[in-house]
């Protein structure tokens, strides 16, 4: 019995023929082909993107009409260091294909705004991000950085702290861009548990547990040499030195307890010992009836 697995990836057409259509296509425009995983990346000249995009969508067989996204990489070790990426869809064939060019700071990318308008959005983008320029784009400004940015976030050398920051200043009322300026370095975590506690102590923390090992340390005195925070005071375990730290009284007098404790008179005690060996009735004889006439 054979198992399927549900996937949130969409199921596309097999890409069978596509290679060998897409040589047949571009011809000497493409550098190499790469297959992986179920796509296929062709590599191209990056003078010929104009060419070769249009061949994509227009070639009975191939039919990429849809441009899905342009995406960037950079890779800083190359000559050559951003890959341009462009990311098409056939809707007829439903099959996905992936066209990459590459380029350097300052080589500019042939401009495919007259395949699909859209494009002037996607490049702006990548021309934000990485610094790539885009010849014929008839609007190539920044769109996701503020005005007067200084570098390309998405560049491997870009530094992470940026190069400017910004403020908003009462004294001028307006936004102003500074050098950055980090007052302190990154902070450094310890890792410790929420539970644990900090390493230091606050007002109100005197009332805490005697220090065990591993407890808070205290806070340093304040400059005037008054003690803010006082350790706690412990509480030593001791033995009693005396009776009177018992809570019990005098002990008593022997001769008065022993007369304290005999019986008033010798009949008394004559009776007491009596009653002492008297056996303790039973439920039957108690039950049992007296004869007529007993007193």
């Amino acid at each position: 019995m054979a198992v399927h697995f549900a996937t949130h990836v969409p199921k596309t057409a097999s890409n069978d023929g596509v290679i060998e259509a897409a040589r047949a296509a571009l011809g000497d425009a493409l550098i190499d082909v790469k297959e992986a995983v179920g796509e296929i990346t062709l590599i191209v000249r990056r003078e010929t993107i104009v060419d070769v995009l249009r061949a994509l969508r227009d070639t009975p067989g191939l039919e990429y009409q849809q441009l899905m996204e342009i995406a960037g990489a950079d890779y800083p070790d190359r000559a050559h260091r951003f890959d341009i990426n462009y990311h098409l869809l056939s809707l007829t064939r439903n099959r996905r294909i992936r066209v990459k060019v590459m380029t350097d700071e300052v080589t500019p990318v042939p401009t495919i705004s007259e395949l699909w308008p859209v494009v002037g959005w996607l490049e702006r983008e990548v021309y934000d991000m990485y610094g790539v320029i885009f010849a014929g784009n008839p609007d190539l400004r920044r769109i996701l950085t503020d005005y007067g940015f200084e570098g390309h976030p998405f560049r491997k050398d870009f530094p992470l702290t940026g190069h400017v920051e910004l403020r908003y200043s009462e004294a001028e009322k307006r936004v102003v861009y500074e050098p950055v300026n980090l007052p302190q370095d990154f902070r450094a975590f310890d890792f410790l548990m929420p539970w644990e506690g900090p390493e230091y102590r606050l007002p109100g923390d005197e009332k805490a547990m005697p220090e065990q090992a591993g407890a808070p340390s205290p806070a340093p005195p304040p400059t005037g040499g008054a003690t803010v925070n006082p350790p706690a005071k412990t509480d030593v375990s001791k033995t009693t030195g005396s009776p009177s730290e018992t809570g019990a009284g005098k002990p008593a007098d022997k001769v008065a307890k022993a007369e304290a404790r005999k019986p008033r008179n010798a009949k008394a005690a004559q009776q007491a010992d009596k009653d002492s060996n008297v056996p303790e009735p039973t439920p039957k004889s108690r039950n049992r009836r007296r004869p007529t006439g007993s007193a």
